[in-house]
């Protein structure tokens, strides 16, 4: 998944008017907190446990950390808040808002993330969540997320700014290409109108699997209304990062993505390629300095697979 976030603030690093808005919406004291590891938010990520033995998760965050995070975070907020209780995600308990910090608290999962590279077992259960949730969150119940289109039309011109300014190591068959990929990515976007409410960050980092096998989704900021397929076909990236499995099998498999037409599943892809090509030869966000690896990671992971499907 890349490196794991090593400036990542922790629950004594709140201010005390944070922690006590948080203890308010637990209804006692916390006594203890862990911060958990993966992603990439500097703010907290806490499981914290209180006084009377009751377990909530709790990420804050403030513009000290990271400006971004903070609309994330807000934003995230007001889609937890809107999710019906028939979407396999965790329940937002809470949340705080002081201009500065955000504080989000969901009711906690005791879980983990799905091993990688995918286990067969693990990936068929999540796919089979995703398929479900699609079906759960159609039409999209958060009627102020924005489209799928709306979402992604920055990410995917990404190849036009390669294009306008292409890098000295760019991929001999992306620069041959680029007109092509730009084109497959614009299409594409403009297909992928839907009334489902995807979650669009799709990776194993933030899934939860527990004891029970069940599955949870986490991490909601990205969420948009697009096709009832997208969740489905963004997780393969996830998988074709990690190997070890027929990415285009289960395309072809799984009925969400069987009937989907082809080339908007490759200008999908190739949109994305773009998108992390053009974003990891950027310069690090403040307190995030490990992302732009993992979406190099992504790069070097979707392009084989869109040259295959280009051919």
């Amino acid at each position: 998944m890349g490196e794991l976030v090593r400036t990542r603030i922790g629950w004594t690093d709140l201010p005390g008017h944070v922690r006590s808005a948080v203890e308010d919406v637990l209804g006692d004291r916390v006594v203890e907190a862990v911060s958990q590891p993966g992603g990439f938010s500097p703010g907290t990520a806490d499981r914290v446990r209180t006084a009377d033995g009751r377990r909530a998760f709790v990420k804050a965050v403030s513009p000290a950390q990271n400006a971004h995070s903070v609309t994330l975070h807000r934003t995230e907020g007001a889609v937890a808040a809107a999710l019906p209780t028939s979407a396999p995600a965790p329940r937002l308990l809470g949340r705080h808002d002081d201009g500065e910090w955000v504080a989000l608290v969901f009711a906690d999962v005791e879980g983990r993330h799905p091993a990688t590279p995918w286990r067969s077992d693990e990936l068929t259960t999540v796919l089979d969540t995703l398929a479900a949730m699609a079906t759960a969150l159609t039409p999209g119940p958060v009627r102020h997320a924005p489209t799928a289109v709306e979402r992604l039309a920055y990410d995917f011109t990404g190849w036009d700014r390669i294009a306008a300014d292409p890098p000295a190591d760019l991929d001999p068959w992306a620069r041959a290409r680029l007109d092509d990929l730009c084109d497959s990515a614009e299409r594409a976007l403009a297909a992928l109108d839907g009334d489902t409410l995807c979650h669009l960050d799709i990776r194993a980092d933030n899934l939860l699997v527990d004891g029970a096998g069940a599955v949870a989704v986490v991490d909601w900021p990205h969420a948009c209304r697009g096709p009832a397929w997208l969740d489905t076909a963004l997780l393969l990236v996830n998988v074709r990062l990690h190997g070890g499995h027929d990415t285009e099998a289960l395309l072809r498999r799984l009925p969400l993505t069987a009937d989907v037409d082809p080339d908007v599943l490759t200008g999908v892809y190739a949109g994305l390629a773009g998108y992390f090509t053009d974003a990891a030869r950027q310069p690090p966000p403040p307190g995030i300095p490990t992302v732009r690896a993992f979406q190099q990671a992504q790069s070097d992971a979707l392009l084989p697979w869109v040259r295959q499907r280009m051919r």
